[in-house]
């Protein structure tokens, strides 16, 4: 059939199972050759999971997948490369010591040798046919994210693949990086590449597709054309039921000093300064947003505020509890526990779900325990009032989960995030630092998450969030403060400044210092 030679791929009745629960049924999925299909769906609606069996990480229960029309078979990503299928995951896969064109080159059939040169020239050429700005030679691990991001394109069309899919591609970007991707995008589809891309960001997708697919709790709910639909009613089809898409921002009238920072500055790693005299306040009652290009030294600045990671200057103060009066305490060099025994109540949701803020391998109830076990005294340890606690955040967070007792890896990314930020939010801290609190979640999930924080605010917390989608941060916060290169570049008023001002802020730094703070 016509309809057929037209299509770069065709899914048909895909059906994954995993123990009881059905991450897909009997979803039919149609990517055109030369059109950017956009992939909507809540969290654990098997979006990622149907793209895995389509670049090969899983393989279907039952099900068909036809490439250019002709039925395939694809059990691993060589399969799915020798079918002209190349996925971009939203964690990348590279080896930071390597130069950009030997990992592009990596695990490529040829000769013991590499000519380097040569390889160079062609990854330059391949990056500049599609506007991709690339130095070959450069190591990852003096890369950007979006750097990053562009060597793992390249990788995948250096193998010549033809239909590409991206999960979560701007979800570390600038405004000005996202445009640049978009464009590159737009290149690649008019050379004839066909993409699926996964993401959240209903705006987004409404500026780069042609056609958008639905699915809700792994079923295919339909395929609508962008020209066709608008925030509403894509947000409605993910859902199932109208949503408003209005973030609130509640007043607060009694404003308290929780935390002060005081030129603090602390090196990485390899000796490199990753902030630089960061001096600001947050006040119990308010949201203070935090803006900047991933590596600013956000990251950092958490570590240090929670006891995580080493000073080399400044001071951080902390309100606490001390013979039952509230004071400002102290807390640069403290470890965690120290913080603790001071009567200091901070909490901390790292970016690092799995790494640094939860055990993969243990189930929710372990998890919540490990705030808590520390303080029982005697051999044993008790178990009831986490599991209450574990349960009561599934009923509340609409955490998607077999049951407590199910190890956390197996959850989809946002259940991830949903367990911990639940499981500091418990503590009932006064200070709240949250890093990156919605990334990975669909946009039910993250409404939810906004209405935590502010609940949060509303008691008279100091939330700190650390986000990436400008949009979000000029909504919720109360203040904005905008980092570059490991300093402030200013502190403003999210109703006095502009999505673009806050962009050009992030990447760079007043040379008079002045810094904008209200």
């Amino acid at each position: 059939m016509e309809r057929k030679e037209k299509n770069a791929v065709e899914m048909q009745g895909i059906t994954k199972t995993f123990g009881k629960v059905i991450a897909n049924k009997d979803v039919n999925l149609e990517l055109r050759n030369g059109e950017i299909l956009a992939l909507l769906g809540e969290n654990g609606s098997g979006k990622t999971t149907i793209m895995n069996m389509l670049s090969g990480i899983y393989y279907p229960d039952s099900g068909s997948i036809r490439v250019q029309g002709k039925e395939v078979s694809i059990r691993s990503p060589k399969d799915a490369f020798d079918h002209g299928i190349g996925m971009i995951h939203q964690h990348f896969k590279l080896v930071d010591v390597l130069s950009a064109a030997e990992n592009i080159v990596l695990g490529r059939k040829g000769a013991v040798t590499v000519d380097r040169k040569e390889l160079n020239r062609q990854v330059k050429e391949l990056g500049e046919k599609y506007g991709f700005d690339i130095d070959p030679a450069k190591k990852v691990y003096n890369m950007s994210v979006s750097e990053k991001q562009t060597v793992e394109i390249l990788k995948v069309l250096f193998r010549g693949a033809d239909i590409l899919i991206l999960d979560e591609p701007t979800a570390v970007l600038t405004p000005q990086e996202v445009d640049k991707l978009f464009a590159v995008l737009r290149n690649m589809k008019a050379d004839g590449k066909s993409i699926i891309i996964i993401t959240h960001k209903l705006h987004e997708v409404l500026a780069i597709s042609d056609r958008v697919s639905i699915l809700r709790k792994g079923e295919y709910i339909g395929t609508i054309n962008t020209k066709e639909a608008d925030q509403q009613k894509l947000t409605e089809m993910m859902v199932g039921h109208v949503v408003s898409l209005k973030i609130d921002r509640p007043m607060v009238e009694d404003k308290k000093e929780r935390l002060k920072v005081i030129d603090l500055t602390c090196v990485s790693e390899d000796g490199v300064k990753a902030l630089e005299r960061v001096s600001f306040s947050a006040y119990g009652g308010e949201i203070l947003g935090v803006a900047g290009i991933a590596g600013s030294g956000q990251k950092e600045l958490c570590e240090v505020i929670a006891g995580l990671y080493p000073a080399i200057g400044g001071s951080v103060l902390c309100s606490g509890t001390k013979e039952g009066h509230e004071v400002m305490e102290r807390i640069i060099g403290l470890k965690p526990d120290e913080i603790v025994k001071k009567g200091i109540s901070m909490a901390f949701v790292p970016e690092d779900r799995l790494g640094m803020g939860l055990v993969a391998s243990m189930d929710m109830v372990d998890n919540v325990m490990l705030r808590s076990y520390k303080n029982k005294k005697g051999l044993f340890v008790d178990r009831k009032a986490p599991q209450e606690l574990s349960e009561k955040l599934i009923e509340d967070l609409e955490i998607v989960t077999p049951g407590v007792n199910t190890p956390v890896r197996r959850l989809s990314g946002g259940n991830v995030q949903k367990v911990l930020l639940g499981r500091e939010i418990a503590c009932n801290p006064s200070v709240l630092l949250v890093a990156y609190p919605v990334r990975g979640l669909d946009i039910n999930s993250s409404y939810k998450i906004y209405d935590l924080l502010n609940e949060q605010k509303k008691k008279g917390v100091a939330v700190i969030f650390i986000g990436e989608d400008l949009d979000v941060l000029l909504e919720i916060s109360d203040r904005i403060m905008v980092m570059c290169g490991g300093r402030v570049s200013g502190i403003v008023d999210p109703e006095k400044v502009t999505k673009e001002e806050i962009g050009l802020m992030m990447i760079q730094v007043k040379k008079d210092d002045e810094e904008a703070s209200v």
